[in-house]
């Protein structure tokens, strides 16, 4: 399946760095998707670029302003998308000058990463993990949305178990993911219908036996 997209992908030319999304709800399996996706398209001839929206996020303060557990906090003030689309989307797409950030806040730390821009191959491919990536500030900047298709109970087992160290516990890191990501996450499905909208759509609740739902071919 991975070989199957990564072939449409890269039969893609477009002028410039095509621009993929790898979109799902927290815990989908998007990470592992888009590593996957990116060594595939490597392995086809063209240059292949990973990104992750981790590396986007609004500061700590920013994030929480709502709240730790707040979804609309999480919906709203995570991720810095004007920032994305500024120094990523819109260098890499039709008359862009290719130069991009790989990311712009060190989220470990919780400070601005200063690092120099980098330059893409004009034939890269880009590939994107992260939540919301079709939200209106960015739909219109891709080029192929792939959305990672996960049930809300196999994603919420997945994430918690990954995520027990970083909340302090399995009860803790169920509430986050109950109160905060998975309500947030609906609310972006009710609002967007990223799984209608996307180009091709990966069911992952079986990350080993991954199945392609639709892959909308380009004339």
């Amino acid at each position: 399946m991975i070989g199957r997209i990564a072939d449409h992908l890269t039969a893609r030319h477009p002028g410039h760095p095509l621009r993929v999304a790898v979109d799902g709800i927290t815990g989908a399996g998007k990470t592992t998707l888009a590593r996957a996706l990116a060594a595939a398209v490597s392995r086809r001839g063209r240059p292949a670029i990973h990104l992750s929206m981790d590396g986007f996020h609004h500061p700590r303060a920013h994030r929480h302003r709502q709240g730790r557990d707040s979804a609309l906090g999480y919906y709203q003030d995570a991720y810095d998308f004007p920032s994305f689309a500024r120094t990523v989307l819109v260098p890499l797409g039709p008359g862009g000058d290719r130069r991009y950030r790989r990311r712009i806040i060190d989220l470990a730390a919780d400070r601005p990463a200063d690092e120099p821009l980098v330059t893409a191959a004009a034939d890269a491919v880009l590939v994107v993990d992260g939540s919301f990536l079709q939200r209106p500030e960015l739909a219109h900047l891709w080029d192929e949305v792939v959305f990672t298709d996960t049930s809300f109970p196999v994603a919420r087992r997945r994430g918690t178990h990954r995520d027990v160290g970083l909340f302090g516990g399995l009860d803790q890191a169920e509430h986050a993911f109950d109160t905060r990501y998975h309500a947030a996450c609906r609310r972006y499905l009710t609002e967007v219908a990223p799984a209608a909208h996307a180009t091709i759509v990966v069911g992952n609740d079986d990350p080993d036996h991954p199945v392609l739902r639709r892959m909308r071919r380009h004339a």
